[in-house]
């Protein structure tokens, strides 16, 4: 059987506009999960740069009361 009712054409232009957002959605997805990723490699390089500095700040501070003795 053949439907040629409005309803078959309807279903059809709702099947298309799903569709469409449903590429949206995954477009959408593929652009967030980039910008987390990207915001997650600033936040481990952040991480490393704050270590870095309180490690030179512990280093300074407990090194430097050895270096007095020396002299």
């Amino acid at each position: 059987m053949m439907a040629t009712g409005v309803g078959s054409w309807l279903a059809g232009g709702f099947s298309i506009f799903f569709f469409l957002i449903w590429l949206a959605c995954l477009g959408l997805g593929i652009y967030l999960f980039v910008l987390v990723v990207k915001l997650a490699r600033r936040g481990i390089v952040a991480l490393d740069l704050y270590n870095h500095a309180k490690n030179l700040e512990i280093r300074n501070h407990y090194e430097s009361v050895h270096n007095k003795d020396e002299l």
